[in-house]
């Protein structure tokens, strides 16, 4: 199901059931060329994927702790491991950047400001955090918690200028499979960090209250010209660090000018 709406008529897209992983990255990559060669719109696309680790460019051998527990896709997008499952709700984003600024800085920030614009609509309190990727839940045991949990992942590919993979936003999806994989580089045991989702916060949020929020909020964060704030907040608590500038001429994992990059937060 797909129909077009907001930020110059992306088209958006819900699927039906739970998505193979192989498949949509089939998908995601016939669009992206399809966005380039200009016979197709930019395109949103909500799923559920089964089961399944995926590992990012650079992902280590030693953080897949239990290998059999589920299957594990090779992934282009930036990062480590990280978890998709039922419950878990995945936007790939099909943007071409050249309409958007040509900021793969200013396109992740708006990755994570979308995510946390969605979880204020459920009065989460998401936050970034130097130094760990992916949105954040400080203190939700109360004022003397100091425990922060991760509850969304976010890993971008770019090619050509054209960006897919996206989020993953933490529903009510089986958070022990979290234990299977050091997710995105950060030992939970060790760090005190830990994987919740919405459910665990006590939220019983429906999938379709969450596209919801998240068609809602997506506007509000790409259809602004200026909604975008990395380079300003270089030294602000919580803000990411910008990241390294693309680099002209690379292919395979390098820069964006003529060829692909891969990052994640």
């Amino acid at each position: 199901m797909g129909e077009q709406s907001g930020a110059d008529k992306i088209e958006w897209r819900v699927a039906d059931g739970l998505v193979p992983y192989d498949e949509a990255v089939i998908e995601m990559e016939r669009r992206v060329a399809a966005i380039r060669e200009g016979s197709a719109p930019e395109l949103v696309w909500l799923l559920e994927h089964p089961p399944l680790y995926t590992a990012g460019t650079s992902a280590r051998p030693e953080d897949l702790l239990e290998p059999q527990r589920l299957p594990v896709y090779r992934s282009g997008r930036g990062g480590q491991y990280t978890y998709h499952g039922p419950g878990q709700r995945v936007a790939y984003v099909m943007l071409d950047l050249g309409r958007h600024g040509r900021d793969v800085r200013c396109h992740v920030w708006r990755l994570e400001e979308w995510m946390i614009r969605t979880l204020t609509r459920f009065d989460v309190r998401g936050e970034r955090r130097d130094g760990r990727v992916g949105i954040w839940v400080a203190g939700h045991d109360g004022p003397g918690d100091q425990r922060e949990d991760k509850i969304a992942a976010i890993g971008v590919r770019v090619r050509h200028w054209i960006s897919y993979h996206g989020v993953a936003l933490n529903i009510d999806p089986e958070l022990d499979h979290f234990r299977g994989i050091v997710p995105c580089g950060v030992p939970l045991e060790i760090s005190g960090h830990g994987v919740t989702s919405l459910a665990r916060l006590g939220i019983a949020a429906s999938m379709a209250e969450v596209d919801l929020a998240l068609r809602a909020t997506f506007d509000e964060v790409f259809g602004e010209a200026a909604a975008c704030a990395p380079h300003m907040d270089r030294g602000h608590p919580g803000r990411p660090p910008p990241f390294p500038p693309p680099q002209a001429g690379k292919g395979q994992g390098g820069g964006i000018a003529g060829g692909t990059a891969a990052v994640q937060r």
